[in-house]
């Protein structure tokens, strides 16, 4: 979670980075809460912890003998039935898990970032209210008018500048989507040159944006001329958060394969963990893109307009939910890794680390979803979009990826997604001698 969320310095944007630096102290923080305050507490409390009881509802746990194993407790649930079912059609299960997973992403392609203006809030706000008159008396445009300024230089004189000036206004004005050009305003110094330049679109729209590059690359580009004020602004971040989102992503992926192979010494686990989260994250994306970037439902549900992804939205959402995902994934493999050390059979370790943690990770994930879902009653449209987005890709998550596709790609790979290298195995033989036999033969694969 850490390495994902301080990754974000990688963006290059301040106020990204700050959200980033400020998300790690607070997991800095809970995580050393985990590891001291609350082994402390526990050793505090003793046995009084457990005085009060709920009685469980279901199957007791069972006392089971393995032969390659002393005796333990295996929680005697449906759920090493299901995982059971899953190994049994292994394919099949995958490839669902997969299709689910791509159809729910499949609106990713047609991603646009930008900021949404006023027309994508909700009806009774006064910022759509106000939106509304500006858009009904005047035009679309003058929600969100561009400033252009052109320097001239010191060499000419005042009325050559003002000659010029007129020129670049008249120029302006027959540009393709502009509807008008402010007569132009001299500065001080007299070189200087001010004009508001009246889109035909709204701000989020797309046909402004091509107009802010039309100006810059090609109506203005022989002058010093500089295109800008809040649309521009947020045309120009978009861009960049698009051009930096790439290294960001790779970024994350390598330390994300790097930290997890360290964890589990097989290069197929820490594989296929990052690849489940890349699954996550454009589960999210997917959705997020359909109810409103497309309008889908349940925008309507939401009380949101249609209009642009925010630009910063994306790679706070990728920061968090591989982060999360991670954690949920390593959870989960960490016992598997533990049973199958105890077994000796990878199809047994599944089912019973699958039993063992299910529970758990279906319950931490509710409480997640909750939280995020809470974000869905805020009117303000950036904080509904993210907690929609948090909130889908966690049941996704759970729900899919945990409880589908993990079992399957584990089924599919057998012993050979645990093999390791032999330096990890001579390694951990002399660490561990009762596991050399297990070692070796899922060395040999």
């Amino acid at each position: 979670m850490i390495i994902a969320i301080l990754s974000l310095y990688a963006i290059g944007i301040p106020f990204v980075s700050s959200l980033g630096l400020a998300s790690a102290i607070v997991v800095s923080a809970t995580m050393l809460a985990a590891v001291t305050l609350l082994p402390a507490l526990l050793a505090i409390f003793g046995r009084n912890l457990d005085r009060v009881r709920v009685r469980k509802i279901g199957k007791k746990t069972a006392l089971t003998t393995d032969a390659a194993s002393t005796p333990h407790t295996q929680p005697a649930s449906g759920w090493r039935g299901w995982v059971g079912g899953i190994q049994r059609r292994r394919w099949v299960s995958a490839l669902a898990a997969v299709l689910v997973l791509a159809i729910l992403a499949l609106p990713l392609l047609s991603l646009r970032l930008g900021t949404a203006d006023g027309g994508s809030q909700a009806a009774d706000t006064t910022q759509r209210k106000a939106y509304d008159l500006i858009v009904d008396g005047f035009g679309a445009g003058w929600a969100g008018p561009l400033l252009v300024t052109v320097d001239f230089g010191a060499d000419s004189t005042p009325a050559e500048n003002q000659a010029a000036s007129m020129a670049v206004r008249t120029q302006l004005a027959a540009t393709d989507g502009v509807s008008a050009v402010t007569p132009p305003r001299l500065a001080e110094n007299g070189t200087t040159v001010l004009y508001t330049v009246i889109p035909t679109s709204s701000p989020d729209d797309a046909a402004t944006e091509t107009l802010v590059h039309d100006l810059r690359e090609t109506v203005l580009p022989d002058a010093v001329s500089h295109v800008g004020g809040a649309t521009a602004t947020s045309i120009d971040l978009a861009d960049t958060l698009l051009a930096q989102i790439g290294w960001f992503v790779l970024i994350v992926v390598v330390l994300a394969f790097i930290v997890l192979l360290i964890e589990f010494r097989a290069p197929f686990i820490a594989a296929m963990a990052v690849i489940m989260n890349l699954f996550a994250v454009g589960a999210a994306y997917g959705p997020v893109v359909a109810v409103f970037q497309w309008g889908w439902w349940p925008a309507g549900l939401l009380g949101v307009s249609s209009g642009p992804v925010e630009s910063f939205v994306p790679v706070m959402l990728f920061a968090v939910l591989f982060g999360l995902s991670t954690d949920y994934t390593v959870f989960l493999l960490s016992r598997v890794k533990e049973e199958l050390a105890r077994t000796g059979d990878p199809d047994r370790a599944v089912q019973n680390g699958l039993a063992a943690t299910a529970r758990v990770i279906l319950a931490a994930a509710s409480v997640m979803v909750v939280v995020f879902g809470s974000f869905i009653l805020n009117d303000q449209r950036t904080v509904t979009m993210f907690g929609f987005g948090l909130a889908m890709s966690v049941a996704v998550y759970a729900l899919v990826v945990m409880l589908v596709l993990v079992p399957a790609l584990l089924a599919i790979a057998g012993r050979g997604a645990w093999r390791r290298t032999k330096r990890h195995l001579s390694a951990e033989s002399e660490s561990s001698p009762d596991l050399e036999p297990l070692l070796a033969t899922l060395g040999r694969g």
